[in-house]
């Protein structure tokens, strides 16, 4: 039987911003450990973006070498505690385990993170080159860089916008999923290793390409993120009390605006409406609850069915009392006194699947209203252009697609400016989540190393 962690209490939890969930005791990670099948074509390791060897990790495990099974893991991957909370392990490694073809599969996830928990990193012996890199942005992508290349000798050095380290492990996902002193343990690492970080940089702004260049930087790695919010372009938007999940989210994760004394605090109403059906909008809403909202819905186009957000976010949200309402399109926001008052609905039914597969919502011309005092988007971000530009007023003209990406050599990250590479949701491959940012990195790292070593 598959083990499962111990979880706070959700009419206690909600009102606190403590980890959901506790670690494996040693005697249910041994329990887990012994349930893996050990396939001689692990389909598990193919799952994982970074293709951490998880057979072998497991085995230490079940060996009692802990410290073993740390040392293998982080052979690819520096953010074991980090990613055995975030990542959608039931659509990758857990996904294509063969124990859950006929049973539940390995709780590959809550083991990676007992083991990134309770173990410590050695901290590899580094000969200098005196090359440089700079990576600009300090989450998933640029920290898996950041390490890769530190561990082949170079100096690096991580440049972030914001006055704390972390990216959108930080201001996007609430510390109830990944406790900040897990992630700070996580950069204290890299810092241990060698790895330089500047905070409140702005590449485009404060710094630009060139300067970098000028500064002595043999390569750049991009990986600032997508902090565009995409809105849902309706009458009524622009009200007091509408706001995309990416402000919310980084005013109480980044600036606890959810603490009255703080110098931005948060106008918290009665009633919230999170328009969409992803991790970022179950985020959302299970962290409005804990401001205090008494009711919070998620508003989705689609049916359950459809939601892509990660099962067990759904699950939580449901436990912590949020609303979900399906097949109903934003349609106009309606004010009084310039604040939110309520919000209207399309009613829609599936038509024919889109390009990504799924059914598409198709609206029947029926409208509903909802009493709320607060809207909050959650349907995505595209890329801040400030690189873009600046880089083009000084004559380097990235290739970028309509969305406004940057374009990059899949197999190597780089752009189309030689010695300049890009991923992460700047570049984005597949899924946006963690780990796939990290296997941006990883892509990165290798080819700045192999175009280092030439050099």
């Amino acid at each position: 039987m598959r083990q499962r962690p111990k979880e706070q209490n959700p009419d206690i939890r909600k009102t606190n911003f403590n980890p959901v969930e506790e670690n494996f005791t040693p005697e249910q990670a041994k329990l887990e450990a012994e349930r893996c099948l050990h396939c001689k074509n692990p389909q598990c390791v193919k799952g994982c973006p970074v293709n951490i060897n998880i057979p072998d990790f497991i085995k230490a495990i079940k060996e009692d070498n802990l410290q073993l099974a740390g040392d293998i893991i982080r052979q690819t991957s520096m953010l074991p505690s980090v990613c055995g909370r975030v990542c959608p392990q039931e659509r990758q490694c857990e996904g294509k385990c063969i124990l859950g073809i006929k049973s539940e599969p390995i709780a590959i996830g809550a083991l990676e993170r007992y083991v990134g928990d309770n173990t410590s990193v050695v901290t590899p012996q580094i000969m200098p080159t005196g090359k440089r890199v700079a990576i600009v942005g300090s989450g998933c992508a640029g920290i898996t860089a950041a390490a890769d290349i530190r561990k082949a000798g170079h100096d690096v050095t991580v440049f972030e916008a914001l006055h704390e380290f972390g990216g959108v492990l930080r201001y996007g996902i609430p510390p109830f999923r990944l406790p900040r002193t897990v992630l700070d343990r996580e950069i204290e690492t890299l810092k241990a290793m060698g790895v330089k970080f500047k905070k409140n940089v702005i590449v485009g702004k404060s710094i630009t390409l060139e300067q970098l260049k000028e500064d002595g930087y043999d390569a750049v790695f991009i990986c600032s993120g997508a902090g565009l919010p995409k809105m849902l372009n309706i009458p009524g938007e622009n009200l007091n009390g509408v706001s995309s999940a990416n402000e919310f989210l980084t005013r109480v994760n980044l600036m606890h605006a959810n603490d009255p004394n703080t110098a931005t605090p948060l106008r918290v109403g009665e009633k919230a409406a999170v328009i969409g059906g992803g991790n970022v909008a179950m985020d959302a809403a299970r962290t409005a609850v804990r401001v205090g909202y008494k009711t919070v819905y998620i508003v989705y186009r689609r049916t359950e069915k459809e939601l892509p957000a990660r099962l067990e976010e759904i699950r939580h949200a449901k436990e912590e009392g949020v609303i979900f309402k399906f097949l109903l399109a934003p349609h106009e926001i309606i004010g009084e006194n310039g604040y939110v008052k309520s919000m209207q609905f399309e009613v829609c039914e599936l038509g024919e699947p889109d390009e990504s597969g799924r059914r598409s919502p198709v609206g029947t011309g029926k409208y509903i209203d909802m009493d709320v005092d607060t809207v909050i988007v959650a349907l995505g971000t595209g890329p801040n252009p400030i690189i873009q530009k600046s880089a083009k007023s000084e004559g380097l003209d990235f290739d970028v697609d309509r969305k406004g990406y940057f374009v990059v050599n899949p197999d190597t990250r780089e752009t189309s400016i030689p010695h300049i590479y890009a991923g992460g949701d700047v570049a984005p491959v597949g899924e946006s989540n963690a780990i796939n940012a990290m296997g941006a990195g990883k892509k990165a790292a290798k080819a700045i190393n192999e175009y280092l070593a030439t050099l």
